[in-house]
Protein backbone atom coordinates (compact mmCIF):
# COMPACT_ATOMS: atom_id res chain seq x y z
CA UNK A 1 0.00 0.00 0.00
CA UNK A 2 1.45 3.70 -0.92
CA UNK A 3 1.13 7.02 1.01
CA UNK A 4 1.35 10.01 -1.41
CA UNK A 5 1.87 13.87 -0.91
CA UNK A 6 -0.74 15.60 -2.68
CA UNK A 7 -0.49 19.58 -3.13
CA UNK A 8 -2.70 22.38 -4.66
CA UNK A 9 -2.75 25.93 -5.05
CA UNK A 10 -5.56 27.45 -6.12
CA UNK A 11 -6.58 31.27 -7.40
CA UNK A 12 -9.21 32.68 -9.83
CA UNK A 13 -6.44 35.05 -11.43
CA UNK A 14 -3.95 33.08 -13.44
CA UNK A 15 -0.47 32.92 -13.15
CA UNK A 16 1.20 35.69 -14.12
CA UNK A 17 4.52 35.68 -16.26
CA UNK A 18 7.09 36.21 -13.21
CA UNK A 19 4.89 33.47 -11.04
CA UNK A 20 4.89 31.21 -13.67
CA UNK A 21 8.90 31.56 -13.81
CA UNK A 22 9.31 31.47 -10.20
CA UNK A 23 7.46 28.25 -10.01
CA UNK A 24 9.48 26.73 -12.92
CA UNK A 25 12.83 27.88 -10.97
CA UNK A 26 11.67 26.23 -7.87
CA UNK A 27 10.40 22.74 -9.51
CA UNK A 28 13.67 22.71 -11.40
CA UNK A 29 16.52 23.66 -8.72
CA UNK A 30 14.51 21.17 -6.12
CA UNK A 31 14.09 18.36 -8.66
CA UNK A 32 17.65 18.70 -9.02
CA UNK A 33 18.38 18.83 -5.20
CA UNK A 34 16.25 15.42 -4.78
CA UNK A 35 18.52 13.08 -2.66
CA UNK A 36 17.12 9.53 -4.74
CA UNK A 37 17.56 9.02 -8.17
CA UNK A 38 15.30 5.95 -7.56
CA UNK A 39 12.42 7.63 -5.66
CA UNK A 40 9.91 10.09 -6.86
CA UNK A 41 10.13 13.60 -5.68
CA UNK A 42 8.51 16.58 -6.78
CA UNK A 43 6.10 16.16 -9.23
CA UNK A 44 3.82 18.64 -10.44
CA UNK A 45 1.13 17.99 -13.08
CA UNK A 46 0.56 19.38 -16.47
CA UNK A 47 -1.25 23.29 -15.57
CA UNK A 48 -3.10 22.12 -19.21
CA UNK A 49 -5.00 19.21 -17.76
CA UNK A 50 -6.20 21.05 -14.09
CA UNK A 51 -9.62 22.57 -13.50
CA UNK A 52 -9.37 26.17 -13.79
CA UNK A 53 -8.71 28.01 -10.94
CA UNK A 54 -5.88 25.63 -9.79
CA UNK A 55 -2.81 27.48 -10.58
CA UNK A 56 -0.52 24.19 -9.49
CA UNK A 57 -1.00 20.72 -8.11
CA UNK A 58 0.87 17.54 -7.64
CA UNK A 59 1.92 14.74 -5.76
CA UNK A 60 4.98 12.54 -4.64
CA UNK A 61 4.52 8.94 -3.50
CA UNK A 62 6.30 8.10 -0.49
CA UNK A 63 8.97 5.71 -0.76
CA UNK A 64 8.08 2.31 1.66
CA UNK A 65 11.70 2.20 2.58
CA UNK A 66 11.73 3.73 6.47
CA UNK A 67 15.18 4.67 6.02
CA UNK A 68 14.10 7.42 2.70
CA UNK A 69 11.09 8.27 4.52
CA UNK A 70 11.91 11.24 6.66
CA UNK A 71 14.45 12.46 4.24
CA UNK A 72 11.74 12.33 0.95
CA UNK A 73 9.38 14.10 2.74
CA UNK A 74 11.02 16.75 4.17
CA UNK A 75 12.52 17.77 0.87
CA UNK A 76 8.95 17.69 -0.73
CA UNK A 77 7.56 19.65 1.99
CA UNK A 78 10.35 22.30 2.04
CA UNK A 79 9.68 22.03 -2.03
CA UNK A 80 6.40 22.88 -1.15
CA UNK A 81 6.97 25.95 0.99
CA UNK A 82 9.19 27.24 -1.65
CA UNK A 83 6.19 27.00 -4.19
CA UNK A 84 3.95 28.51 -1.85
CA UNK A 85 6.44 31.01 -1.15
CA UNK A 86 5.80 31.94 -4.77
CA UNK A 87 2.19 32.15 -4.36
CA UNK A 88 1.41 33.49 -1.21
CA UNK A 89 -2.12 34.41 -2.37
CA UNK A 90 -2.92 31.18 -3.21
CA UNK A 91 -5.99 29.15 -0.98
CA UNK A 92 -3.11 26.08 -0.52
CA UNK A 93 -4.30 22.41 0.41
CA UNK A 94 -1.39 20.11 1.29
CA UNK A 95 -2.04 16.77 2.59
CA UNK A 96 -0.56 12.74 3.05
CA UNK A 97 -3.90 11.20 2.19
CA UNK A 98 -6.25 11.70 4.65
CA UNK A 99 -4.02 13.95 6.91
CA UNK A 100 -3.78 17.55 5.88
CA UNK A 101 -0.28 19.38 6.75
CA UNK A 102 -1.00 22.81 8.33
CA UNK A 103 1.11 25.85 7.14
CA UNK A 104 3.27 27.64 9.48
CA UNK A 105 4.29 30.92 8.40
CA UNK A 106 7.88 30.89 9.89
CA UNK A 107 8.35 27.39 9.35
CA UNK A 108 6.08 26.29 6.37
CA UNK A 109 5.36 22.96 5.89
CA UNK A 110 6.76 20.17 8.13
CA UNK A 111 5.44 16.90 10.22
CA UNK A 112 6.41 16.74 13.53
CA UNK A 113 9.79 14.87 13.72
CA UNK A 114 10.47 15.27 10.23
CA UNK A 115 14.01 16.64 10.72
CA UNK A 116 15.14 14.57 13.65
CA UNK A 117 18.45 12.67 12.61
CA UNK A 118 17.60 10.42 15.52
CA UNK A 119 14.25 9.39 14.40
CA UNK A 120 15.34 9.31 11.05
CA UNK A 121 18.20 6.47 12.25
CA UNK A 122 15.91 4.49 13.75
CA UNK A 123 14.24 2.86 10.35
CA UNK A 124 17.78 2.26 9.36
CA UNK A 125 19.25 0.88 12.83
CA UNK A 126 15.82 -1.47 13.06
CA UNK A 127 17.02 -2.82 9.63
CA UNK A 128 20.78 -3.58 10.77
CA UNK A 129 19.53 -5.27 13.83
CA UNK A 130 17.03 -7.50 11.93
CA UNK A 131 19.76 -8.21 9.64
CA UNK A 132 22.21 -9.45 12.44
CA UNK A 133 19.90 -11.24 13.12
CA UNK A 134 19.11 -13.39 10.28
CA UNK A 135 20.75 -16.41 10.56
CA UNK A 136 18.94 -17.08 14.07
CA UNK A 137 21.67 -15.21 16.34
CA UNK A 138 24.44 -18.03 15.47
CA UNK A 139 26.76 -16.01 14.28
CA UNK A 140 27.62 -17.78 10.87
CA UNK A 141 26.81 -14.37 8.99
CA UNK A 142 30.11 -13.59 6.50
Amino acid sequence: MSVSLYYTARRTAPLTGPESAAIARVVTARRASFPYEDEEGLYVYDPRSAEPEVLLDGSTKLPTDPGRLLPVVAHVLDSVTELRRALPDARWHVHLDDLDIEWDEARGYELPGMRDADLAAEPVAAGDARDDTADGGAGLGP
